[in-house]
């Protein structure tokens, strides 16, 4: 019976999907729905991106072993990226009527920078979108009692989103995710009120955590632990900002208050529910602690599904079922057409010069499913948790991309020498201090924030030594069809 719901609800959504298709004319419409959504959309879109498979199973287990300074880079760094993007980012942004973020490095310094900075995104994308993959094969595995191996639900799991996604572009996303913030918001209000009761009460529940340790969230004093600490909450916070998801949610508001209050709203209100599921996963220590300990010793990532399944009346496994799987479809489709859409505008397109809509349109779905088949390879043959993936997808792009966009915006002077610094002093940092120190007394992404920072100053106050100048963009020779 409760298989039977959860093909109707993946039926529904298909179906939500699908219908929103029907408004797709041009690849505009694919990429930022035609630039048209109110603000319910944006709130509904910012929020259910976000709150995907690391959300509900990765944020939990790393609580669970950790306690709230474990989580420091999500939810609240993530919550924060949102909010810093409403207050800095959006309105900007908006104004300039790029197609993607890719965009913005072409029109600020040139198309080496543009395609360095699309790259690196990409790539980020791999650990995000290999998360959700990752969960829809668990979800189907504990669904089916083990019928299913985890990787014939990852490739079903891709199957789903693949159909509505390829249709519908974002005009799907967006629609879906309004119908599954709904799901995800009753859904986890429901039952953390019936496993509150389970466990003793909330307050009962809450004692315990902090009894244990697990509420205390700042750092010791020891310069190493507060450098590690703000590492992970930078990583998250600002290495989020240059992404593609982000700004496709920003693009697709009807104007820029919307885009700015949606990304605000919707950060805030993904803070406060990702808390929901580490109450519920705590209280699984006080309802069941057998189940609890067997699981951290072979895959925390579980508890939270087994005690649902276990222990909650059939109601409440409708609901968190429903709303885990509205949670991981959601985030899967975003993440998926994200990095597909800017492959294709910054990097493939520059070989196509004279490529029509309707050809570009089609080049789009093309990388959505080649991306796809990527990511599904990736997903099966990586050992990493799923908060592990998420949180190292971030590091290339906080340490290449968020210098050149967050000076170019804000410093009058960045040039394209500058961003060019700082993404090769950010770049090589990096990479050098995860070969040779990855556990040394600077993170490497830490280091190689600062050296980005460092190669922007310095390459935009050196003189020039290709005469470009300090380069003061116009967007007059983007041809997008967003330009208004």
């Amino acid at each position: 019976m409760l298989l039977q719901f959860v093909i109707i609800y993946l039926i529904v959504s298909v179906a939500i999907g699908l219908y929103a298709a029907t408004k797709v004319k041009n690849s505009t419409d694919f990429v930022v729905a035609g630039r048209h959504l109110p603000l319910p959309f944006i709130v509904a879109t910012v929020f259910a991106t976000w709150f995907g498979a690391e959300t509900v199973l990765g944020i939990p287990a790393k609580f669970l072993n950790d306690g709230l300074k474990g989580v420091v880079a999500d939810p609240f760094g993530s919550s924060m990226c949102l909010i810093f993007v409403g207050l800095f980012f959006a309105r900007p942004l908006y104004r300039m009527g790029l197609l993607t973020i890719g965009d913005y490095y072409r029109a600020r310094y040139n198309r080496a920078v543009e395609l360095t900075a699309a790259i690196c995104i990409v790539i980020s994308y791999l650990g995000w979108v290999s998360a959700q993959i990752t969960a829809l094969g668990l979800v189907f595995n504990v669904l089916t009692e083990g019928a299913l191996a985890p990787w014939q639900g990852m490739m079903i799991g891709v199957a789903i989103v693949l159909v509505y996604t390829l249709a519908g572009g974002m005009f799907s996303v967006a629609f879906t995710d309004l119908f599954q913030m709904l799901i995800i918001g009753v859904g986890m209000v429901y039952i953390a009120i019936v496993v509150s009761g389970m466990a003793g009460g909330a307050g009962v529940v809450v004692e315990h955590a902090r009894a244990a340790g697990k509420l205390e969230f700042w750092p010791g004093l020891e310069p190493r632990d507060v450098i590690a600490f703000a590492a992970a909450w930078m990583t998250m916070a600002l290495g989020s900002i240059p992404q593609q998801d982000v700004f496709q949610r920003v693009s697709a508001a009807k104007n820029e208050n919307t885009a700015a209050l949606g990304s605000v709203l919707g950060g805030s209100i993904y803070f406060f529910f990702a808390f929901v599921p580490m109450f519920l996963v705590y209280s699984a220590t006080l309802i069941d602690p057998k189940m609890v300990t067997d699981l951290l010793a072979n895959d925390s990532q579980q508890i939270l599904p087994r005690l649902i399944l276990d222990h909650a009346p059939f109601a409440v496994q409708v609901m968190f079922f429903g709303a885990l799987l509205a949670a991981i479809l959601s985030c899967s489709s975003a993440t998926l057409l994200a990095p597909s859409v800017t492959f294709a505008e910054n990097v493939l397109r520059n070989f196509f010069p004279k490529i029509t809509d309707d050809q570009f349109l089609r080049m789009l779905r093309i990388v959505v499913l080649v991306f796809a088949m990527g990511v599904l390879v990736f997903a099966m043959t990586s050992n990493s948790t799923i908060y592990g993936m998420v949180e190292n997808a971030y590091k290339i792009t906080l340490v290449a991309a968020f210098t050149p966009l967050a000076f170019g915006l804000y410093w009058k002077r960045a040039t394209t020498q500058g961003a060019a610094a700082a993404m090769v002093l950010g770049l090589s940092t990096w990479l050098s201090l995860e070969f040779l120190a990855p556990n040394g007394f600077f993170p490497p992404q830490f280091a190689g924030l600062f050296a980005a920072m460092a190669g922007m100053v310095a390459g935009s106050l050196l003189p020039q030594w290709y005469g470009a100048g300090t380069h003061h963009p116009t967007y007059a020779h983007l041809d997008h069809r967003v330009k208004s």
